[in-house]
Parts: structure tokens; C-alpha cells; sequence
């Protein structure tokens, strides 16, 4: 036998992930468990696999199953491609192993044409049933063109602002059935001019390029950067649902939305989310038009709503987590068309973790489990208060380069941090690029904003090792060292103005927006508590002085693993005697400056020892890289 490359909704389940890609997998469960989903098939991954193997071509073999699956797919709905008495549209979506929101294509309403279009409207002669077969075969030859010709969004935007400034009116829903017509027309028009023919009537064509097109957003830019930032491996393709459609935008009783069984911020158990009537699901996530809160969609379509919560139990319950749902009420008839597990936020992730637990849904091993280790580096540093972040407008974004959240005066140079510090300011340290010589100015400061240097510069590493919140490589600044100032978003800066920058996403506001401190309870105890309970590794921590060590304790590490006693000699008064040993011509001056050195070693070393509470501590002896302790200055 050989290989199945498609599968209909009701062959698969959600443990075919790997073959179905993460939507297809969802489709098939949600199928299994008897929700109301539109019945399509799936086309595998390993299909997209192969087209990359046979040079970006799908195959006759695999094409040829295609075909055939859309044969039962035009049985189970009694409708048939092209056709002009019952004619079924699919939607063509990817959905990879690993959700990747809005990095993949998309392509709504295919298989119409001029024909099926004219056919449509002769079956139904209501003048809003017009309007409505225009609107979509506009947006199907829009997307088309778009995803699948690659000719660009914005030649048909400006198409529809002409056409919508001709007649007079603001949004795209008060435009005519006959304004639709030309736009139509236009659309094909501009198609024809970008791509050298005629733009297809035949479905299958259409269906054939559509596929194609999914495969090959695997490998656009922005999912290749997507990918690499979250460790989804290039080899694993992306799955192809071909799915008939439900049409949200068919008239007022008819609306799409997106839902999260919990509140994806704060982790709260009540249901989220938004919805549009008359409209179809790019227009919520587009934000063309402004949507309605989920629950007004209880007054507009009380029994579908009704649906939904139930559906929403339902899933939640199936899957045991937060989930993430996209939906469409075609004539007041609710459709699933997908589910996910939602993206959160990492507070909202301990807070549901812990509901989970507590509603009996889950262990306390998988509760731990649910947890992404790295978003809980963004909880144990300062943060900014929610809702004055909310308000604030970013005026610049630069590299992340170490969690946490930093307001404060601008200050220049390491001195000066250190003097402000002294009188009681709060300063943010700003550097073309920070040397070993500034590493007490940078202790001294909230954050570091450097315009030059990337993730792994001077600054961005030694303040991850303080844990202090540093912005780096902020390129859209000009720097004035000498005279204190530099330019930014066409402001001004000077010494003692005040700045906030955001070390977990890169962000920079003007002003001071307040900060929080992180402290580890509530939830947070909750979860490391259960990661105690059931670990069996040990930590311990890297820590080079009495004050790390005496946090890292406070935060349970148990004892340190490494110790790096060159780095005890950054502090105040400690550089020179270090210098004078390095910089030495005799055996006597040398002895003379290690003199002056045991001291400061041996009460840093007693100190290390008290706050670690007889815990293992490893010291390495020194191994001064020379470059960190000699001046930068020429002098």
C-alpha cells in the first residue's frame, strides 16, 4: 500500500500532531467529540515534505489523492466544486506541529468565478444576498492574489479606499453590491496587469496554487524568524485543511469571533474574547472594523451563544487547558473551525495552572509541567504596573537584552550613576557601549540603554549577571556623549530627563512609567513549591560576591556551583591593587600588591560563607582575562 498523504476530519484524532500539524490534528478531535465542525480533510505533512523534495512541485500521486478526497468532501456536504446549482467554497489554511499565529497563509472562499457567482445570486434574488456573494468573491480574489501570486495587500487596499472615498463612505460593509461588482473587476484587472494572465475560473487550478502556496509559507521570511526564535525545527512542514466554508459575513445574523476559555493576561476563569457580525475571520484579527466584547453576542444570537459556552466546557474539559477558538455563525448557526491551547502570558500561566489543579483537572507534576521555564525569568524582575504600561506609547524599540523594567533620570556615564545614586536618584545609565569600567555605574543604575552592542555585548551579558534590565544596540539614537544630550524619536535628551525601558520585550518609553518589584508568592510559591516537591535535581548558583549569594539563598539555590574570583575585584577600590599586581616587574611588587588583595579575598570569602548557611560553595581560583581589568583610556 503506499503512503496516505490526506485524511478526512473523521479519520484523525489529536495524537496525529505530527502528521496532521496542530489544526488538523484539533479539527479531527473536535470532530471525534461531536462538535459542529464544517467537514473537510487534512493534507499531511509529510505531503509538504515532499514537495520541497520533488523542487517545489506537488506531485501527481499526491495531487491525484487530493482530488479524490475532494470528492468525499463534496459527498459528505452535498455540494459540488464549480458547480452551479450547489456550488461548495473551502477555505485552504496551514497549521503546523507547533502553533504559529499569523506566520502561515490563509486562503478564504475558493472555487468562485465569474459563473458561480452569476449562478448564486440568480438562486437567491435578495439584494443583500447579492452584496454578500460580491463581497466574498472580492476578498477571495484579494487573499488569492496575495498569498498565492504573492502580488502584495496594499495595490487592492488602495482599490478599495478609491472606491470607498468615490462613493462617500467610511468602512467596507457600506459599500454596494455593485460597488463590490467593480471592485471585483478592478481586483482582476490589477491581477492581470501584476501577473501577465487572466485570473483563474477553474477550482481545481485555484485549489492546486492554493495548496502550493501554504507549502510554501513555510518557508517565508516571517515564519523562518518565528521559528528560529521558538525552536521549531525547519524539517517538520506544515499541514494543509482544506475546509468548506461558513460564512460569517452571509448577513446580520451571521457574525465570526475568536474566544479564550480564560482571560490569556491574567490567567482569570471567565470567558474572552470578540466578535463581528457580518463578517468573515480575517476582519476580527485584521482590525479593520472595531468588534463587539463575546458577550454581547448573547443578546444578538442567544442561542448560539448558548452553544458556544457549552462548547467552550467541553473543550476545556477534553484538552484540560485554556483554550483558543475560532469561530463563525453563519444564519445563526455556530461552526467550530478551530481550537488551540492559548498563548499567555506567564502570570496568567501560573494562575491557570493552578486552577487547573485546583478544579481537579490536573496533577500537580503536569501543573509544573505547563510551565515554560523562560517565561518565568520575566516574573522575578521589576515589572511595569500593567495598567500605566497600557497607556504608555513606545517611542523606540531596541534589543531585549536582559529582563525587567527600569525608569529613572539619564545619566551618561558610570560616575555620574554613582553620584546620583548616592543623593537618592533613580538613574538609567545610557551608553554609546559600556566597558569593564562601568560595571559600578551599572550597578548603581535601574537599567542600561546602549546604542551600540547586540545580545551578547558587554553590557547585555554582565547586566543579565546582575539581573539588571538592559536595553542594547538602540541604533534610532544619536549620541551626544561630550555634552551630555542625545536625540531619540525627535526628542531631545538631556542628563536628568527622565526615561523607562523594558528589558523583556525591548521597548522605550519617554517619562517614567511606575514599577513594581517582583516577589515570589501566590501562585508562583505555589508551583516552585510542587517543583520542590517532586524534583530530583539539585541546584545550586553562580554567585561572586556576599550579595548574590545571600539572594540566590533567599531563592533556594543550594550552595554555588562556581565562584569567579576575578569578578570580586570590580567593586570600589579593589581595581588598582588588582592592576598593580597584573602590571608588576618584580616578585617584591607583586607580593605587595597581593598583600593588599588577601584581605579584601579573605572577608569576601568569610561573608560568602555566612550567607550560604553551610551549603557547598566552589571557588575557582583566579584566571583574570586581562582585557576586563586593564583601562580603556590611553592614559
Amino acid at each position: 500500500m503506499s503512503k496516505k498523504y490526506v485524511y478526512l476530519f473523521s479519520e484523525g484524532n489529536a495524537d496525529m500532531r505530527e502528521l496532521l500539524g496542530g489544526k488538523g490534528a484539533n479539527l479531527a478531535e473536535m470532530t471525534h467529540i461531536g462538535l459542529p465542525v464544517p467537514q473537510g480533510f487534512t493534507i499531511t505533512t509529510e505531503a509538504c515534505t515532499q514537495y520541497y523534495e520533488d523542487g517545489r512541485r506537488i506531485n501527481d500521486e499526491i495531487m491525484d489523492e487530493i482530488m479524490q478526497y475532494v470528492g468525499k468532501m463534496e459527498e459528505i456536504n452535498g455540494k459540488k466544486f464549480g458547480d452551479l446549482e450547489n456550488p461548495l467554497l473551502v477555505s485552504v489554511r496551514s497549521g503546523a506541529r507547533a502553533s504559529m499565529p499569523g506566520m502561515m497563509d490563509t486562503i478564504l472562499n475558493l472555487g468562485l468565478n465569474d459563473d458561480v457567482v452569476e449562478a448564486m445570486i440568480k438562486g437567491n434574488p435578495d439584494p443583500k444576498f447579492e452584496r454578500f456573494v460580491y463581497d466574498s468573491y472580492r476578498r477571495f480574489i484579494q487573499m488569492f492574489s496575495d498569498v498565492v501570486m504573492e502580488v502584495g495587500k496594499k495595490y487592492f487596499e488602495q482599490l478599495i479606499d478609491e472606491m470607498k472615498e468615490k462613493k462617500g463612505v467610511k468602512y467596507d460593509v457600506d459599500l454596494t453590491a455593485a460597488d463590490l461588482k467593480e471592485l471585483a473587476a478592478e481586483f482582476k484587472a490589477e491581477y492581470k496587469e501584476k501577473i501577465g494572465q487572466d485570473f483563474p475560473s477553474d477550482p481545481k487550478v485555484q485549489l492546486y496554487e492554493a495548496i502550493k502556496a501554504v507549502f510554501r509559507s513555510w518557508d517565508n521570511p516571517r515564519a523562518n524568524v518565528y521559528r528560529r526564535d521558538n525552536d521549531i525545527p525547519y524539517s517538520w512542514g506544515t499541514a494543509v485543511n482544506v475546509m468548506p466554508m461558513v460564512f460569517g459575513n452571509l448577513n446580520d445574523n451571521s457574525g465570526t469571533g475568536v474566544a479564550f476559555t480564560r482571560d490569556p493576561a491574567t490567567g482569570e476563569k471567565k470567558l474572552m474574547g470578540e466578535f463581528l457580525v457580518n463578517a468573515q475571520g480575517e476582519d476580527v484579527v485584521a482590525g479593520i472594523r472595531t468588534p463587539m466584547p463575546i458577550t454581547q453576542m448573547a443578546e444578538k444570537f442567544p442561542e448560539a451563544y448558548e452553544q458556544f459556552k457549552n462548547v467552550c466546557k467541553t473543550l476545556e474539559d477534553h484538552y484540560r487547558d485554556m483554550q483558543d477558538m475560532e469561530f463563525t455563525v453563519e444564519n445563526g448557526k455556530l461552526y467550530m473551525l478551530q481550537t488551540r491551547n492559548g498563548k499567555r502570558t506567564a502570570k496568567a500561566a501560573l494562575k491557570i495552572a493552578c486552577d487547573l489543579v485546583d478544579e481537579g483537572m490536573r496533577t500537580e507534576q503536569e501543573a509544573v509541567l505547563m510551565i515554560d521555564p523562560r517565561n518565568l525569568d520575566t516574573l522575578l524582575h521589576p515589572q511595569f504596573d500593567a495598567a500605566a504600561l497600557k497607556a504608555a506609547e513606545p517611542i523606540a524599540k531596541a534589543l531585549a537584552a536582559s529582563p525587567g523594567a527600569a525608569a529613572g533620570k539619564i545619566v551618561f556615564s558610570a560616575e555620574d550613576a554613582k553620584a546620583w545614586k548616592k543623593r537618592g536618584e533613580k538613574v538609567v545609565l545610557v551608553r554609546l557601549e559600556t566597558s569593564p569600567e562601568d560595571i559600578e555605574g551599572m550597578k548603581a543604575s535601574q537599567g542600561i540603554l546602549t546604542v551600540r552592542g547586540g545580545m551578547t555585548s558587554h553590557a547585555a551579558v554582565v547586566a543579565r549577571g546582575m539581573g539588571t534590565c538592559c536595553v542594547s544596540g538602540c541604533s534610532a539614537i544619536t549620541m551626544d556623549e561630550e555634552n551630555k544630550r542625545f536625540t531619540l524619536a525627535g526628542k531631545e535628551y538631556h542628563e536628568g530627563d527622565t526615561i523607562s525601558i523594558d528589558g523583556s520585550t525591548g521597548y522605550i518609553y519617554d517619562g517614567i512609567i511606575p514599577t513594581v518589584d517582583a516577589s515570589i508568592v501566590g501562585e508562583f510559591q505555589r508551583i516552585m513549591n510542587w517543583a520542590d516537591k517532586y524534583r530530583r535535581l539539585k541546584v545550586r548558583t553562580n554567585a561572586d560576591t556576599p550579595r548574590d549569594a545571600k539572594k540566590a539563598r533567599e531563592l533556594g539555590a543550594e550552595g554555588i556551583g562556581l565562584c569567579r574570583t576575578e569578578h570580586m575585584f570590580f567593586g570600589e577600590g579593589r581595581i588598582e591593587p588588582f592592576r598593580e599586581m597584573i602590571c608588576s616587574e618584580t616578585v617584591e611588587e607583586r607580593e605587595r600588591a597581593l598583600e593588599k588583595i588577601l584581605p579584601m579575598q579573605q572577608a569576601d570569602f568569610e561573608a560568602l560563607y555566612e550567607a550560604l548557611e553551610g551549603t557547598p560553595v566552589c571557588i575557582r581560583f583566579l584566571d583574570p582575562p586581562l582585557h576586563e581589568f586593564v583601562p580603556t583610556e590611553d592614559g
